[in-house]
């Protein structure tokens, strides 16, 4: 089988199997097994395919089929510039997340002390070290599991993150800081059978906001005030519905500047506020 041939019966299997963009993922795999990227994939393709790599596909198609997410079969997701390792213990990354990581990096400045709640795969507080390396910046996650790889992903980067396993602010002692990002779980607990199905194999725990989607928004507000230095500024990511009540929690936080950022497709993404 050649790769032209193998690229159109595998487009064909995830067609039928409701993967979205088919044609493409099938192309992203066979570039990975090959070692190549597609614009080369596709120039070769009356190269045959030899057993060991057609075996290969299949089981990664097959994989895919069963709408696991790309990014789990591949291992790896961009964000912000940098290639991170991702697994079944994190979120995967989205690009939503980068006007977070861009307010952030408009803030940040060398000797701040900076915070990452809920890490996930290290991805904020990595790309947030990366831009500024003169800022101190700590990451804390509740799962072990995520936490060891985001500890993993600081180390291939050459990034020097502290990392603190807890519930949100629990394992930082007394500590304050002048910037804290967030994109805490925020889908309402009744929606989460009907995600679709790819993002069904992501962990709840990453994904579960409580009955309205909330519970960690009412949390950080109840929380960040005592662990913000004068000045500092507190970012979260949200659901698209969800500024006008998160901006409330703020305001009875006595947290001020208070503003809504928009993603790149317009829709509300971020929460900014500071402490006086």
């Amino acid at each position: 089988m050649t790769v032209r041939e193998a690229l159109r019966r595998a487009a064909a299997l995830l067609a039928d199997a409701r993967v979205p963009d088919a044609r493409l993922d099938a192309e992203y795999l066979l570039a990975e097994l090959l070692g190549t990227d597609r614009l080369r994939l596709l120039a070769d393709g009356d190269t045959p395919l030899v057993p060991e790599c057609e075996k290969a596909y299949d089981a990664w198609l097959a994989r895919r089929a069963r709408r696991e997410p790309l990014q789990y079969i591949l291992g790896t997701q961009p964000f912000m510039g940098l290639t991170l390792r991702v697994t079944p213990d994190a979120l995967i990354p989205r690009a939503d997340t980068e006007t977070l990581c861009e307010e952030a990096y408009r803030r940040m400045r060398p000797g701040m002390r900076c915070l990452d709640l809920c890490t996930g795969t290290g991805a904020l507080a990595i790309a947030m070290k990366a831009h500024c390396p003169g800022a101190e910046v700590y990451a804390s996650d509740i799962s072990k599991q995520a936490l060891s790889l985001a500890e993993a992903n600081a180390k291939r980067l050459g990034t020097e993150i502290h990392f603190c396993q807890g519930d949100l602010f629990a394992p930082l002692g007394e500590m304050d800081f002048g910037l804290i990002v967030s994109n805490p779980p925020y889908i309402p607990s009744g929606e989460l059978p009907g995600l679709q199905a790819e993002v069904r194999f992501e962990p709840a725990l990453a994904l579960d906001g409580g009955r309205d989607g909330l519970d960690f928004y009412r949390r950080i507000a109840g929380g960040a005030p005592a662990r913000l230095s004068p000045g500092g500024a507190l970012l979260m990511e949200i659901g698209s519905t969800q500024a006008e009540p998160v901006t409330g929690l703020l305001e009875r936080a006595g947290l001020t500047e208070i503003r809504v950022l928009k993603d790149l497709a317009g829709l509300d993404r971020v929460v900014c506020a500071v402490r006086q």
